[in-house]
């Protein structure tokens, strides 16, 4: 297994835990009367299940198990394919600290966009990574 979809598979695991542990935070009516920053958590919750979850084992799967590039580069770019992991973190956790603050009606809308950039960018950079390998026989 590849060094990148150990880190994939990790990651989505931690966030898997973090979505979870939000959950019940959620679900508590006194967890979210004393801390109302946890009412604009809710997106953020589904957000660490879809992307920070979901997204990530299929990244890490996707980079290990689809056919070979090439017998030189059987990955595609190695560089392109960290970007893609490095990108689609960052904008997570961007999403993270921004979502909270946003729902409390701090000024962090800029925050919210690289955010979305980020992770626009990541998905651009794995399309483009597993794009070549995808093809007939």
């Amino acid at each position: 297994m590849p060094a990148l979809t150990r880190w994939y598979l990790r990651a989505g695991m931690l966030y898997f835990l973090a979505a979870l542990t939000a959950g019940i935070l959620l679900q508590s009516p006194t967890a979210t009367a004393a801390h109302p920053a946890l009412a604009g958590f809710r997106p953020t919750h589904l957000h660490l299940l879809v992307v920070g979850w979901i997204t990530q084992v299929i990244f890490g799967v996707a980079y290990w198990m689809f056919p070979r590039y090439s017998a030189e580069r059987p990955r595609g770019s190695e560089p392109l394919a960290w970007a893609a992991f490095i990108l689609l973190n960052v904008g997570l956790l961007l999403r993270v600290a921004g979502e909270p603050l946003y729902a409390l009606g701090r000024a962090v809308g800029g925050l919210l966009v690289a955010s979305a950039l980020a992770q626009l960018l990541a998905g651009w950079a794995f399309v483009l990574n597993t794009w070549p390998r995808v093809k007939g026989r």
